[in-house]
């Protein structure tokens, strides 16, 4: 594969019959120039693909490059698998991707249909092609750091120390997002290469292998009250068990490593080269070690826990796994989602993003321009704008990140698709978000944990998410399993400046939060209910108490 480019294509030359088939292009090679490990289409959490096989990229490259705008593309599990004749205002693209019937969808069966060519592991964002590196995480990782703060420090990580695991695809945003929270923050990584990553990138400052070292540069950001990040290449398992032995309690323990004991654990005493050979010659064995250091490893955030430390999970199935290797106290800290962010899911608030098609990143900072007009100065979007100009590199193709609910999202996707129209920009704009939103995620031990009627595992809603985007005109949409834990969807559409991209983005901006305020006033939750009155959403029957 040497010989391929994973950089995503730049400038005003179509290869495709239009520009929203080509951003769709460029979005799909974006998340290889951001891949964790392209050669192999992974973009995430060592085994999230953004297609099946090279074979199947090169056919949906094929099939993009000569849709039409009456046509739709059909991707199974990483497999392009047909054109349909549709309409001008249905999706271009429509994904099924790692979706498994729930007998079948145990973690050994899933990797063994995998292992076997039938289905991928989507991730969240790598196989529905919106994946734009670690900044795609980065402001949730900062609010849910600020949210603590402001719920159990007074307002403030100035002083505090972040102890956190895994700085991967995903979790690579830790390090950053502690640091401009005002932390001292600690992201233990056995894997030396992708703390350089972060290094290169920005999102870093510091790398040793001397947990003496780390601590002391800790210390010294600690008193001085400034914000630092340091990556320590270890194993978290280890770490945690030796700052309990010296009697470090951290503010804030969470955790992003990767957690499935065969695909991308690494146990302790073993190197990720270690790892990687026992993953191909003897899984078994390699699952067993695993979840000794599994159990080890929860078993201190738990004993952190009782110090007086903040302890949660970010989503990666930690407690879930070590629960399977037989410690029964795992569930005894919970999830961020829980703890910080559902009061803004009721607003129907999340992690909306936004990509430059043309690769200009004057493009993101015309869009900054706007937003700082738009919002008043005090917002959330505002004050995160301010930081992300002086703090956040670009990586692939320019983007930003930023919390915006219900309403706010189709004014400012109108208003950029305006600028696109009056040839502000260089090219169109690719709207989409995280699949961890307001509504398009079922995730027990996640988005969805401990919901105040129990539908924790409730998974209509990511489908009818995806319908309704479906039918609101968007135009990438997708639907994720990943095995018998979560279920989510996905969706991007473009403003290329036209009128019927100003009616499919005022329709999608608004109906797909909106799925996700009702999806919580169903759960009982009053924020979500006033949200949807306020807009008039929902049938009136739902957002009341039922009568005796």
């Amino acid at each position: 594969m040497s010989e391929r480019s994973f950089k995503a294509q730049r400038g005003s030359e179509l290869r495709c019959k239009g520009w929203r088939q080509e951003t769709i292009l460029r979005l799909l090679e974006n998340n290889l120039e951001n891949a964790e490990n392209p050669a192999d289409l992974v973009i995430y959490m060592s085994w999230a693909k953004a297609a099946r096989d090279w074979k199947s990229f090169d056919q949906a490259v094929a099939a993009l490059k000569a849709l039409e705008e009456d046509q739709t593309l059909v991707m199974q599990s990483g497999r392009p698998v047909g054109r349909f004749p549709s309409q001008g205002t249905t999706p271009l693209v429509l994904m099924a991707n790692g979706n498994v019937v729930g007998g079948w969808a145990g973690d050994d069966d899933y990797r063994a249909l995998e292992r076997k060519g039938l289905t991928i592991m989507p991730g969240m964002t790598a196989a529905a092609w919106q994946y734009i590196g670690s900044q795609g995480i980065l402001q949730g990782t900062y609010e849910t750091f600020m949210t603590a703060a402001r719920i159990h420090f007074d307002g403030s990580l100035a002083g505090r120390l972040i102890v956190t695991g895994g700085c991967g695809g995903m979790s690579g945003a830790q390090p950053l997002a502690g640091q401009l929270a005002g932390a001292a923050t600690l992201v233990v990584e056995v894997d030396e290469k992708r703390i350089q990553r972060r290094l290169d990138s920005g999102y870093c400052q510091r790398m040793t292998d001397s947990l003496d070292e780390a601590l002391r540069w800790c210390d010294e950001a600690r008193v001085g009250k400034t914000g630092l990040s340091v990556g320590l290449v270890a194993n978290i398992a280890d770490v945690l068990e030796e700052l309990i032995a010296r009697g470090v309690t951290p503010a804030i323990v969470t955790d992003q490593t990767i957690a499935d004991p065969v695909t991308g654990y690494v146990p302790s005493g073993m190197s990720v080269e270690e790892a990687a050979s026992l993953r191909k010659s003897d899984p078994e064995t390699l699952k067993a070690r695993s979840n000794e250091t599994l159990v080890r490893h929860v078993s201190a955030m738990l004993a952190l826990k009782e110090r007086g430390s903040i302890v949660f999970e970010y989503g990666n199935n930690l407690r879930k796994y070590a629960s399977q290797a037989g410690l029964k106290t795992a569930f005894g800290f919970g999830s961020f989602i829980e703890a910080f962010i559902r009061p803004l899911f009721c607003e129907g608030i999340g992690p909306f993003r936004w990509i430059a098609a043309s690769g200009e990143p004057d493009d993101i900072r015309t869009i900054d321009d706007l937003l700082l007009t738009m919002f008043p100065s005090d917002h959330r979007i505002s004050s995160w704008i301010r930081t992300a100009r002086d703090h956040v590199q670009f990586t692939g193709l320019p983007a930003r990140i930023g919390w915006l609910g219900l309403g706010e999202r189709r004014k400012l996707a109108v208003a950029v698709n305006d600028l696109v129209s009056r040839g502000a920009l260089k090219g169109p704009i690719a709207f989409t978000r995280d699949h961890l939103d307001s509504g398009s995620a079922t995730l027990p031990h996640r988005e969805t944990e401990n919901m105040a009627d129990g539908s924790d595992a409730i998974s209509d809603w990511p489908i009818l998410n995806a319908l309704l985007n479906c039918a609101s005109g968007a135009d990438l949409v997708a639907v994720h399993g990943m095995g018998n834990w979560a279920q989510s969807a996905g969706v991007t559409t473009i403003a290329t400046g036209t009128k019927d991209a100003e009616q499919r983005l005022s329709r999608v901006m608004d109906n797909d939060p909106g799925i996700g305020v009702l999806r919580h006033a169903s759960a009982g939750y009053e924020t979500a209910r006033e949200t949807a009155r306020s807009v008039g959403i929902g049938i009136a029957e739902q957002l009341v108490e039922p009568s005796e």
